[in-house]
């Protein structure tokens, strides 16, 4: 059988035997000076911590011990306990010295320590006053388990977290981590009820969209979704986000909802939101359910990506497209595209006035283009004061507008020409140096006639008007 000492010995754990009756007597020394609080005492001081190191004595140590702390035998292990405890474990010794002054019989720590190589090790330590020894303190049992690996890997995860939160944090793109649980539980639900055409479902019940939406859960998002959506804190943008997902956003929201109904787990799209200072958001959204969470949906990545100026950019190109730069009004390719969708779908008839800028050659040649530009912006204020959706107005030449007036007699027509004049004549009254002139004929469609010819009755009456001098657009 084995005894006690071969037990010591042969222990798996690093274990220390020691003497800490020396320590005792200078801890008695320190009260009968007046020493109270140990440690404030040390901490004024932390070379009375070493001090301290010195009045212990180290009585013998097991095979484990030499292993860990790579040392030949006893004598060199103890001759180089300086090597052994020293730096960032001063604070973590004074703890323990600290529990002894206050009558405790035992601490436990976790500090490092270092090989005789200089290797750092990270280690549990337990420490007890053996029975028996409870006033002398002449032998203590310190055991040290070696957790270095473990610390490690600890401090690699910490390390790996605080990078994956940097990359969220500083990301340029907007991320938000959201919890939709709920929205599953709420499609299982009519899943399981037999429903088979979700889409034909949301159509009869829109509601179901809303409730859907209520039931997302935003976890987090980063700073780059606070600089997006004008939020001067997480608090306040989780508090408004209602302010953030309106009404508006439902359509572009039951799209996603059908495509996880689906089984699509990753979507991309473009939608729309607002920050809080009301802007709306034009945004690439990139949604993905997190792996591992594919069952309960209950984290989910979404990206925001903001192309606001990219369709800024797309709509001045499609107004550039069907709109003239000057007078602001629509342009011929426009005019060309509606007259077409007018003839194929009405409403007819259609009343078309066309409008020509008298003089303006003229003004050109004597006052120069930048006048003669100024009467074109001008005839496009009246023009666009004139007509409203479903008419439109379009400069369809140089000098030479339109006007389609769809679903319009002739009677109706006259009326509009009048108040055209009237707006010419009020336009002059702000502009009386530079008066606005135009000659206008106009026809309404019969019935089985192209526009095309309505078109050409209504420009034969312009010109006969304009050389005639009359006013009146009609023969």
């Amino acid at each position: 059988m084995l005894d006690d000492a071969a037990i010591f010995d042969l222990s798996p754990v690093s274990l220390w035997l020691e003497d800490y009756s020396r320590l005792r007597a200078l801890f008695e020394t320190w009260r009968q000076a007046g020493v109270r609080d140990l440690r404030g005492y040390l901490a004024e001081d932390m070379g009375r911590v070493k001090v301290c190191s010195a009045h212990i004595d180290l009585v013998k140590v097991n095979r484990r011990t030499l292993e860990m702390f790579e040392a030949r035998d006893f004598a060199e292990l103890s001759s180089n306990l300086d090597k052994v405890f020293r730096d960032d474990m001063l604070a973590v010794h004074a703890e323990e010295l600290v529990h002894l002054w206050s009558g405790a019989k035992s601490f436990s720590s976790h500090t490092c320590n270092y090989t005789l190589n200089g290797r750092r090790l990270d280690v549990q330590l337990h420490g007890a006053i053996m029975p028996g020894y409870e006033e002398s303190w002449g032998r203590v049992l310190v055991s040290l388990e070696d957790v270095t690996e473990s610390q490690q890997m600890r401090r690699q995860l910490a390390l790996s977290e605080a990078y994956a939160r940097g990359l969220f944090e500083h990301s340029p793109v907007s991320l938000w981590v959201e919890d939709f649980s709920g929205v599953k539980r709420l499609l299982d639900t009519v899943r399981h009820q037999g429903i088979l055409d979700f889409r034909v479902f949301t159509d009869v019940h829109p509601e179901f969209v809303s409730q859907c939406m209520s039931e997302i859960r935003v976890l987090d998002v980063n700073r780059q979704t606070l600089h997006l959506f004008a939020a001067p804190d997480k608090q306040t943008l989780m508090r408004r986000l209602g302010d953030v997902f309106r009404d508006e956003v439902l359509p572009h929201f039951r799209e996603q909802l059908i495509d996880l109904w689906d089984g699509k787990l990753f979507q991309q799209r473009e939608v729309v939101n607002f920050a809080l200072d009301g802007t709306t958001l034009h945004l690439m959204l990139q949604f993905s359910v997190l792996p591992g969470h594919e069952r309960t949906w209950s984290q989910v990545q979404v990206a925001l990506i903001d192309i606001s100026a990219r369709k800024k950019a797309e709509a001045y190109l499609e107004y550039l497209g069907k709109h003239d730069v000057l007078t602001r009004l629509y342009n011929r390719s426009f005019y060309v595209d509606e007259m077409n969708r007018l003839e194929r779908k009405g409403p007819l008839p259609v009343t078309i006035l066309i409008v020509d800028l008298d003089d303006l050659k003229v003004v050109n040649d004597q006052l120069g283009h930048a006048a003669g530009d100024d009467l074109l912006r001008r005839l496009g204020e009246v023009l666009t004061s004139l007509v409203e959706k479903p008419n439109h107005a379009a400069r369809i030449g140089g000098d030479e507008f339109a006007v389609l007036l769809p679903g319009m007699d002739s009677e109706a027509g006259k009326l509009v020409v009048e108040q055209l004049f009237k707006l010419v004549e009020m336009n002059n009254q702000f502009y009386s140096q530079s008066l606005l002139k135009i000659s206008v004929g106009m026809a309404t469609s019969k019935l089985g006639e192209r526009l095309e010819t309505t078109v050409k009755r209504a420009d034969l009456r312009m010109y006969n008007n304009k050389r005639g001098g009359k006013a009146s657009p009609l023969d």
